[in-house]
This record gives C-alpha cells, sequence and structure tokens, in this order.
C-alpha cells in the first residue's frame, strides 16, 4: 500500500507579511475564521495524509507551534528544524528535512500560508503522482505552484540534498531537477473538485487574510500533461555533492574535475540540461576561486579562462533547458533557465555579482 505523508512549511520569514511599524507577526499564528492559519493547513493534511511534518526553522518556533497543534488536537504531527547546511537557507532546506524525517513512499508539501486548501485536491495530487517522481499544479500562463506539490519520497531527498549543497534555495528547482513530471491544470479537473479554486487562495500580506483572494491567470495550458525533463541517476547526485565536499574544502583540483565529469557524462548522453549546466556552473566558480589562489600569473590567467569556458558551457546548457520548457509551455521555468543562462554569460563579459538573477516577473 502506497503511503503518504504532508510536509508542512512553516519556517518562513514572512516579510511580504510584515507592516514596518509593527513588531513581527508569525503568519503562521495568524488567525483566519478564529484559528490559525497552521492550523487550517494541518486540519487538511490529517484528512490526506498518514503522517504529518512541520518543518520549522528554529527550535522557538518548534515548541510554540507543538503547544498550538495539541491545543487544537492535530494528532500525529511530528516537528523538525531545518537541517543546518552552510551558505544556504530557505524552501529546499525545509522540504529536504521534512522529507528525511517522513517515512511514506509520497509527500505533499504544504505552506502555511494556504489555508483553505480542500482534502480533495490534495488527494487529486497525489494521484497524479503515482506514475512519476513529482506533480505539480501549472497555470494557464505557465507559472506552476512552487510550494505545493507531490515529491516521490526517495528521490526527493537525493534531489533536494544535492541542490542544498550546491547552494541551490529556490524550489522551483526540484521540478527542474526531476526526471518524470506531472503538470496538473487547476483550470481542468481540479476545478470541477473546487469550483472557485480557493485551494490556491495565498496569503502574503495581512490584507489577504480578509480579501482571500484565488489566482487569476490566463493563458493556453489548459490540460494535464507528463513531460521528461532528464534521467539523473542518484550515484551522479552523489558524485555532485562529494563534488561540492571538494570544493569547500579547497580541493580545487578534484572539485573541478569531478564537476567536469559529471557534466561531460550528461551532456554526452543528452541528459538533463538542467543538472549539466549545475555542473559547469559549480565547475567554473571552482576554477575561478582556485585561480585566485593561484601566485603565479600565467598559471591563475590559464584557470580563468578555463572558468570562462565552463560558464559559458553552462550558459548553452540552460539555454537548452529554456527550450525545453518553452515546448512544453512552461513559461516561469523557462524564465528561470533563462536567468540561470544570462547570470553565467555576465561572468565572462566582467558583469559578475548581479543580485537580480532571477527578476521577479510574477
Amino acid at each position: 500500500m502506497t503511503t503518504r505523508a504532508a510536509l508542512i512549511l512553516a519556517g518562513g520569514k514572512a516579510r511580504r507579511f510584515q507592516h514596518k511599524q509593527q513588531e513581527w507577526q508569525d503568519k503562521a499564528l495568524a488567525q483566519l475564521a478564529e484559528k490559525p492559519l497552521l492550523i487550517h493547513v494541518a486540519k487538511t493534511a490529517s484528512e490526506v495524509a498518514d503522517e504529518i511534518v512541520v518543518c520549522v526553522n528554529d527550535e522557538t518556533r518548534k515548541t510554540k507551534y507543538a503547544e498550538v497543534l495539541k491545543e487544537h488536537n492535530v494528532g500525529n504531527f511530528e516537528l523538525v528544524v531545518d537541517e543546518k547546511i552552510s551558505h544556504v537557507s530557505g524552501p529546499n532546506v525545509a522540504i529536504m528535512t521534512g522529507l528525511k524525517a517522513a517515512k511514506a513512499d509520497f509527500c505533499v508539501t504544504l505552506p502555511c500560508d494556504m489555508p483553505l486548501i480542500q482534502p480533495k485536491i490534495v488527494q487529486y495530487l497525489f494521484d497524479a503522482a503515482e506514475d512519476a517522481q513529482l506533480a505539480v499544479p501549472l497555470w494557464p500562463n505557465g507559472r506552476i505552484e512552487t510550494l505545493f506539490m507531490v515529491l516521490e519520497r526517495t528521490s526527493g531527498v537525493e534531489v533536494t540534498e544535492t541542490l542544498c549543497r550546491l547552494r541551490r534555495p529556490r524550489s522551483d528547482d526540484i521540478v527542474r531537477g526531476a526526471e518524470k513530471v506531472q503538470f496538473v491544470s487547476p483550470v481542468e479537473k481540479m476545478r470541477a473538485l473546487d469550483p472557485e479554486l480557493t485551494s490556491f487562495v495565498n496569503i502574503n500580506r495581512q490584507d489577504d487574510l480578509s480579501k482571500l483572494r484565488t489566482r487569476l491567470a490566463k493563458g493556453s495550458i489548459t490540460n494535464n500533461f507528463k513531460a521528461t525533463l532528464g534521467a539523473l541517476m542518484a550515484p551522479q547526485l552523489q558524485e555532485l555533492r562529494e563534488a561540492s565536499a571538494l570544493s569547500y574544502e579547497h580541493k580545487f583540483t578534484e572539485a573541478a574535475a569531478l564537476f567536469s565529469s559529471c557534466a561531460a557524462e550528461l551532456e554526452a548522453q543528452n541528459q538533463s540540461p538542467f543538472w549539466a549546466g549545475i555542473s559547469r556552473e559549480n565547475e567554473a566558480e571552482t576554477l575561478l576561486a582556485w585561480a585566485k589562489r593561484q601566485e603565479k600569473p600565467d598559471e591563475a590567467t590559464e584557470l580563468d579562462f578555463k572558468g570562462k569556458d565552463a560558464f559559458l558551457a553552462a550558459a548553452e546548457n540552460y539555454r537548452w533547458e529554456a527550450k525545453m520548457h518553452f515546448a512544453n509551455s512552461c513559461r516561469f521555468l523557462a524564465e528561470r533557465a533563462w536567468a540561470d543562462k544570462a547570470w553565467c554569460e555576465s561572468w565572462v563579459m566582467g558583469k559578475a555579482g548581479h543580485t537580480d538573477r532571477y527578476p521577479p516577473k510574477y
């Protein structure tokens, strides 16, 4: 029997929810219909999942949320604090921590700020993921729900841990790094289950608690479809994690060689341009870091050239990835890939250091 878990993501900083002249407000505990948002989501999770894992970012929240969950008679839950990983935080760390804590075959990620999500919508997404690594809603305009997805747990752990070790905090990278993805249209069968699509009401700001606006998206994507985005195996992900560890230890020769061999293998087999791009990008960063430590100018210059060549190779892989997503009408993922391409090219053009790697277009 396939088992299912719900990972409730409740460790964010909720910057958009704050008012400048007020003390910090914990969005997960904000009240809607006389219950905290966290409880709304937990009650839904309890109807569709065999286990509930609540992911938080510190021990204070863990203690507080445990009291709130017990007060509202939510049972069968576990609270976990995000694993500490150098130079990275955010959704991927929380999701990785939750996946490791869970025991189920499939896990759904539920942000604590979607309080009206209905059990039948979660159930439908679980069912859609049965023959894929991941299932995620895709809106008609090509946008995906980056924090509401179902993951096959074993492969999900491999993907999220690798992303975290490579300093990739964004949850859309989980979709980009999956092998087989089931894209689910909210306006097809989901609308039959939830006609007003209130499940997708998202509380970003305090005034959203009174307006409760669902998403409005126009576009051409109205059907469910499955896409194969790569064919990456667990040993390759392990190699990328090993290469990252070598880089942190300043073992640049070994790290660059391992990143390069991973990229070359993926490129030769036409497998997963996303992971090939990440491999080349990390090879480039490793080579440039190595160049800075050279005492001989000629050796530093040679490594600098090699690093920039690797950045160009990464950019080409991301271009290929963007083309693949555009072919699938996944505009959001295509733009993420295109932003990675531009970032890599900026290093070659001497314009590195931009803070807008992913411009907010949605």
